[in-house]
């Protein structure tokens, strides 16, 4: 059945030839079947995702992309500024797809085609932070950090494992940062070694152990990790919901939720943005609410 007149189908063959034809081979014929008109196009360079969707997102109905969490931040900064914003589909194609889990679409690409033109439409929350936009997170300290030190071979080699050998790692040397937060009015000061602000809910293919959070309650979450040392500070993002008795984990670990904050922190620091580095504190945060409609799995 035909849901769509018009779908862009996004994708990018740095996996390798090989690799792209059996993806593409095992998503296309199902999406085809629900769209009169597929333009498929292939990107070639960092960017070209944003530039593509800012150029045709109001042309047309659907944009589906096939990537990683990266390609999907790209995606979202081509459409969000954009007065008519299609529908945004994610298909799995990076190491970790941690917004597509968000989002419950399965990891084996045959599947998650099926689940993707059989999903539901959902207007889900946007987050802003400075001049770009993101649907994951945005965070300093230990998970910039983190994504820093992963060595790109490894990654390769390894995938979400690199990720967790990284985190390792990063942990052992971390180094507590000042931090002011301005939120709703409010403020809040201290030391962490991490800072999250968060949309969806997974960091590495693992959820942050807070169940009331949500992707279209038009709120950001707010995590603020004070010491990398207590003993339970892996077993924690291991879990899908913090214990209640865990004193200690409790005691390190400060959740909030705000639809507007600022941070600043001391000394400046480099930001992770959907498990991009490209900018710096201070930063200024807030949330569109159903800002943008994206499909869901069951």
């Amino acid at each position: 059945m035909v849901m769509f007149n018009h779908a862009l189908f996004i994708y990018n063959q740095a996996a390798g030839q090989a690799d792209t034809e059996k993806a593409l081979m095992a998503v296309l014929p199902e999406i085809s079947i629900h769209v009169k008109q597929l333009q498929i196009i292939q990107t070639e360079r960092e960017g070209e995702t944003t530039e593509i969707c800012r150029e045709w997102g109001e042309k047309t109905d659907l944009v589906i992309v096939l990537g990683g969490d990266g390609t999907v931040h790209e995606a979202i900064n081509g459409l969000a500024e954009l007065e008519r914003r299609p529908v945004l589909g994610i298909l799995p194609g990076g190491t970790c797809n941690d917004f597509s889990r968000m989002l419950r679409i399965p990891q084996n690409l045959t599947r998650a085609a099926k689940s993707l033109m059989q999903g539901k439409i959902q207007h889900l929350d946007v987050g802003k932070v400075n001049e770009h936009y993101f649907l994951n997170f945005w965070g300093v300290g230990l998970v910039a950090a983190a994504s820093t030190n992963i060595d790109a071979s490894q990654k390769k080699v390894l995938g979400k494992l690199s990720y967790f050998l990284s985190a390792m790692k990063t942990v052992q040397t971390a180094v507590p940062f000042g931090f002011t937060i301005q939120a709703d009015g409010h403020q809040l000061d201290g030391e962490a070694v991490m800072i999250l602000i968060m949309n969806g809910r997974y960091i590495g293919t693992n959820q942050v152990p807070f169940p009331n959070m949500k992707i279209d309650d038009g709120l950001l979450d707010v995590l603020i990790v004070r010491d990398s040392t207590f003993s339970s500070f892996i077993e924690v993002f291991n879990l899908e919901e913090l214990p209640p008795n865990d004193k200690e984990a409790r005691g390190n670990l400060h959740h909030f939720q705000a639809s507007s904050l600022s941070v600043q922190t001391t000394p400046i620091l480099e930001a992770d943005t959907d498990g991009e580095i490209y900018s710096k504190t201070p930063a200024k945060l807030t949330v569109l609410p159903g800002h943008i409609r994206m499909i869901a799995g069951d």
